[in-house]
């Protein structure tokens, strides 16, 4: 059954999940204000009312991603019980993320040049932010790794988990499986996992892709 007590999406809220959906599948300078309106019901001008400009648009779109992904990203870590279910957290809070936003990430992949000056700088401050939670997250499992290394291997995990949108084969719980197995696997081969595998015997812990995903109980 439908949850009556929450809200429904905002006016504001309608318009930019309209956008993302027509910027996502026409690139952002193929879709005019009419096209957004029409996609909501309401005339061009009328979005005047809640946005001054596309632009403002987009910028409020990318902005409040990169918010979210930090500030929730964080509060996982924050609550997870141990470094190792930090990292299960980060992988399936990115994969859920991916899975049910596919016009977001396609949106946010193709149009950080079509921001202004001040939203590029505060999007990119805020992604910097969300990176350096996993990154710090990874060299807590991963003993030995490096920065640079530990940073090169979130940036190719996102890779994988936002290319979610252009390959939607299976069932979301199907594909939700496969790409934290997958995430897993990538990072246990992150140099420095595999010769420090003796750090469970002494309160480390063991980052092959089985035992990472047993520890945290999604196996």
């Amino acid at each position: 059954m439908p949850d009556l007590d929450k809200p429904g999406p905002s006016r504001r809220e309608q318009i930019l999940a309209a956008a993302a959906e027509l910027f996502a599948r026409h690139g952002f300078h193929g879709v005019g204000i009419d096209d957004i309106g029409s996609a909501v019901g309401i005339s061009g001008p009328a979005l005047y009312r809640h946005f001054r400009s596309k632009d403002a648009m987009l910028g409020e779109m990318l902005t409040s991603i990169s918010e979210h992904l930090l500030t929730d990203g964080q509060s996982r870590v924050d609550e997870a019980a141990d470094p190792v279910a930090a990292l299960d957290e980060l992988i399936r809070f990115q994969i859920g993320f991916a899975l049910d936003n596919p016009a977001l990430i396609t949106v946010q992949e193709r149009n950080l040049g079509n921001l202004t000056d001040p939203d590029r700088r505060r999007v990119r401050a805020l992604q910097r932010r969300y990176v350096e939670v996993w990154v710090s997250t990874i060299r807590a499992v991963v003993g030995g790794v490096s920065e640079p290394a530990a940073r090169t291997a979130a940036h190719a995990v996102f890779g994988l988990l936002n290319s979610t949108p252009h390959s939607r084969h299976l069932d979301r719980d199907q594909m939700a499986e496969l790409l934290a197995g997958m995430a897993h696997g990538a990072l246990a081969a992150t140099p420095g996992a595999a010769d420090r595998a003796d750090r469970r015997t002494d309160g480390g812990v063991d980052m092959s892709a089985g035992n990472a995903t047993s520890a945290t109980g999604t196996g």
